[in-house]
């Protein structure tokens, strides 16, 4: 679809882009309405009609041009590499893969299609990884250094399914675009680890009083190959370390750790920042103070206390750690630009939900642009910190263009925005309601 302005024809997604106001007024009329030529042309672009085309919000670009090309599943560069799906290749150095929503349809997220996320080089395999060491010092009456086989033999060894979610999952959505890898939906899995209790490996060596933080070191080399600088150091509060669901990790779906994703030894802190989850974990240190290693301070890992303007420059001097993250929603059964046979007039939907430290209450679809919403059915987690699964139909009174929306109700009340909100430097916690396109004959 093209709109001439003045000697220039431009698309829909220029016109949005550069003269949104514009853009409106010629697509949707004075009352807001898409009508006329505009509705006519939006419907051959979109190769179909468009039912609820009178309640499509006014500014509304169609899912199927404005999603981010990651959420799409459909990006510039795929990932391929040896047991695993292909990802969405975010970048080469350090290496990045996302996983399209679609392929996130197993209540246990498998190897092949869990999300690839790495802040430096790739550490060499060890030959006997029971012979791996952990170091635990610090604020500790007694240091620790540990094998992989002294955690097993120890300390009791639990198996929980913990969601894992890289900080800037959703940044794409923000506008202005940021600064980092532009995740869709997708840097979220939901495995099952196997390890032991972090507080049981802290109680062990008797954290002091004046514990009241962490450092994570890990054995994954810095880019520039500098000993001496961390790819990756972060920390979290002990409250968090000594959550129950914390765990140094050894296995993942009951296998050894894959090397990708930080064999043969790494940290599982659920419902946080995914970088706090220490890949091929070599000390763990406590201190009085909060940790000022790589990824620590600034805007790293950290939102504004207040609003900022989106776009400007800020030092994160005033920002707040990220810690518990946003309620978001994922749909699992339909990909983005699915089409459909003639005469479907209803879609079993499902994904799944979840929210940092919190429960997922309730999670919502709409088939006419969020005028009318349908509850899904939203079951239990399998544990604490475990991502939920939802289901649900919705009917479609005719073929066309439709689009679902879905959006998730945490168990604090808090539901997923229309637009992503508290925009910051790099991209965090943006967790708007997600749109799928979807074509029906």
């Amino acid at each position: 679809m093209t709109l001439r302005h003045g000697k220039a024809e431009r698309s829909i997604q220029e016109l949005y882009r550069d003269d949104p106001e514009r853009a409106d007024a010629v697509a949707f009329g004075r009352r807001g309405a898409l009508k006329g030529t505009a509705l006519a042309a939006m419907g051959g672009m979109l190769g179909a009609a468009i039912p609820f085309a009178g309640r499509m919000p006014e500014g509304t670009l169609p899912a199927l041009f404005a999603r981010p090309a990651a959420a799409q599943g459909a990006a510039p560069a795929v990932l391929r590499m040896e047991g695993k799906a292909p990802l969405i290749l975010q970048q080469e150095r350090p290496l990045v893969g996302e996983t399209p929503e679609h392929l996130l349809d197993e209540p246990v997220t498998s190897y092949a299609n869990f999300f690839i996320r790495n802040n430096g080089g790739i550490p060499d395999p060890v030959a006997d990884p029971r012979t791996w060491k952990l170091r635990i010092d610090g604020e500790v009456n007694t240091p620790l250094e540990l094998t992989m086989g002294d955690l097993e033999s120890r300390f009791p060894v639990v198996t929980r399914q913990l969601q894992m979610e890289c900080g800037g999952n959703g940044r794409a959505f923000f506008a202005p675009q940021t600064r980092g890898n532009q995740w869709g939906n997708g840097a979220i899995g939901n495995a099952e680890w196997t390890g032991v209790r972090l507080r049981d490996v802290l109680q062990a060596a008797g954290a002091k009083e004046t514990a009241r933080y962490t450092g994570h070191f890990g054995a994954d080399p810095h880019l520039s190959g500098a000993a001496d600088r961390a790819a990756i150091s972060r920390g979290m509060r002990m409250a968090k370390a000594m959550d129950e669901d914390t765990l140094i990790v050894f296995r993942m779906n009951g296998q050894p750790i894959p090397h990708i994703h930080g064999a043969p030894l790494r940290l599982l802190v659920p419902g946080w920042p995914g970088s706090l989850s220490q890949k091929w974990l070599t000390r763990v240190t406590l201190l009085s103070q909060p940790h000022t290693g790589a990824g620590m301070g600034g805007t790293s890992y950290r939102m504004p206390v207040r609003p900022i303007v989106p776009g400007s420059n800020n030092n994160g001097a005033d920002f707040a750690d990220m810690e518990s993250m946003p309620v978001r929603s994922i749909l699992s059964s339909h990909a983005h630009g699915t089409r459909l046979p003639a005469g479907t007039r209803s879609l079993d939907l499902r994904g799944a939900a979840w929210a940092g430290d919190l429960t997922v209450r309730a999670v919502h679809a709409s088939v006419d642009f969020g005028a009318t919403w349908t509850e899904m059915q939203v079951a239990a987690p399998a544990n604490r910190h475990a991502w939920q699964r939802w289901t649900g139909r919705v009917a479609l009174p005719s073929d066309g263009y439709y689009e679902i929306w879905y959006r998730a109700t945490d168990s604090e009340g808090r539901m997923q925005p229309h637009a992503p909100a508290n925009w910051n430097p790099q991209g965090y916690g943006a967790n708007p309601i997600s749109r799928a396109a979807i074509l029906v004959g």
